[in-house]
Order: C-alpha cells, then sequence, then structure tokens
C-alpha cells in the first residue's frame, strides 16, 4: 500500500478525493492538507509515497510544491488533480506522474494510483528526508542521519554528527513517529537512534550511552526496555 497527501485549498475537494482514494485497498494512510504549507508540514512529519496536489492554491501552489520537492534527494511522486487543462506541460516537465481533471472519475482516479504503485514497487528503497529550519534557511536531511533528540519544551532537537535542528514536535510524539525506524527512549529528555549508540555505561546508579561522542543519561523507567533491546541485538551461537 502507498500512503499518500491530499492537498487542495478546498477541504470539500479534499475529502472528495481522500474518500475516492479511502475504496481503494491500494492505498494506505491518507494525509489531507488545506494548503502548500500544510500539504510540506504533512511530509515532514509522516512517510509519503506520493501527492495528490491541486495546481491553484494560495501561496504554495501545487506547482511550487512540486518544484521545492524535486530538489529532495528521493521526492514522492506527484499527480496533479485540477480542473485547469492549461498547466499539464509544466506539470509533466516537473515529473508528475499524471494530471487528471475535474470532476473527478473514479476509473481515472484509480488509474492514477495503478501508475503510482506501478513505480513505488520499481523505486529502490528511500530514505525518509525530514525538513528543518535553520537561520532563515529550510533544509533536508536523512532521518538515519540523526542520532538522538532532544525534549525542548513543545519542541525537539534533532542532532546529527555535523549540527543540530530545532523543530516544533513534542518528543513524545517523534517516540511513537519513529519507533519502527530504530528510535528508543532512554529518558524523559531524550530518544536515540539504536544504530548511533556507540557504548552503554550500566553502573550502580549512573546508566548511560554514547551517542556521537555525547554521553546521554538512561533513566531507571527506560533502562529494562533498552537490556531488552541490546540483548536481541547480540550474537549467539548456533
Amino acid at each position: 500500500m502507498i500512503n499518500v497527501v491530499v492537498a487542495d485549498d478546498e477541504l470539500p475537494a479534499v475529502e472528495e478525493i481522500a474518500f475516492l482514494l479511502s475504496q481503494d485497498s491500494r492505498i494506505g494512510k491518507i494525509h489531507r492538507a488545506t494548503s502548500g504549507a500544510a500539504a510540506l508540514k504533512a511530509l515532514e512529519e509522516n512517510e509519503v509515497d506520493a501527492l495528490f496536489l491541486d495546481i491553484h492554491m494560495p501561496a504554495l501552489s501545487g506547482l511550487d510544491i512540486a518544484r521545492v520537492i524535486s530538489r529532495f534527494a528521493n521526492p514522492p511522486l506527484v499527480v496533479f488533480v485540477t480542473a485547469d487543462e492549461d498547466q499539464a506541460l509544466e506539470a509533466f516537465e516537473l515529473a508528475a506522474v499524471d494530471y487528471v481533471l475535474k470532476p473527478i472519475r473514479p476509473q481515472r482516479l484509480a488509474e492514477s494510483v495503478r501508475r503510482l504503485c506501478e513505480l513505488v514497487e520499481e523505486a529502490p528503497s528511500k530514505p525518509e528526508m525530514i525538513t528543518v529550519d535553520q537561520g532563515g534557511i529550510t533544509k533536508l536531511i536523512p532521518r538515519g542521519d540523526i542520532a538522538y533528540v532532544q525534549a525542548q519544551g513543545d519542541y525537539a532537537r534533532l542532532h546529527t554528527k555535523e549540527s543540530s535542528y530545532l523543530i516544533r514536535v513534542p518528543l513524545n510524539d517523534l517516540e511513537q513517529q519513529w519507533a519502527e525506524s530504530g528510535y528508543v527512549r532512554i529518558h524523559r529528555s531524550y530518544l536515540v537512534s539504536m544504530d548511533k549508540i556507540e557504548n552503554v555505561r550500566l553502573q550502580t546508579g549512573k546508566a548511560a550511552v554514547l551517542v556521537n561522542g555525547t554521553e546521554l543519561p538512561i533513566s531507571r523507567r527506560a533502562l529494562p526496555y533498552l537490556r531488552e533491546r541490546l540483548a536481541a541485538n547480540r550474537v549467539r551461537p548456533l
């Protein structure tokens, strides 16, 4: 199944497309957006394979979004859903998979989904990219580069080997969203990537992990689960 974002500045249009897609067993999660900014935020916070974009939206149009994601290392696929017949050439120049005209026919939308599924199946696995802002500049970093995350109130600071980035997402939310990608809560203030742990110190009264040369505390509550994860990674004789 493929996960998608549906973006249109008219909510009824979003709901119509989302409903039609929800009837297709090939579609997984459907994220709704009523602006270009909301669509990019959905990309930042979720694993998305494809976008269904309206052409004409205030501020960030569908074409603007396609230009932005074209700079991604592994951009999601794009289908334009619009009443405007005149933008097709520019849309396909931006590597759109399909261009569906309104009013939408269910059979036509199903054909777009078929094309998307074929392309997703053919594509090699891609690293998830996280959108961050630093010094007024928006950039994308692979999630796999993030060694640990530090809670800062309602924000979280993402730490890579080279830098750190503040995002407005609580640590509790990232813990749930990134659990399947190997990130483990070790403390009320820290979430770490198991792949980036260099060593673990388990001393009486004080436990800690070393990540990217930084020592991070392990809480008593988190220690049993971390022990289980570490034990699961041990090499055992046959």
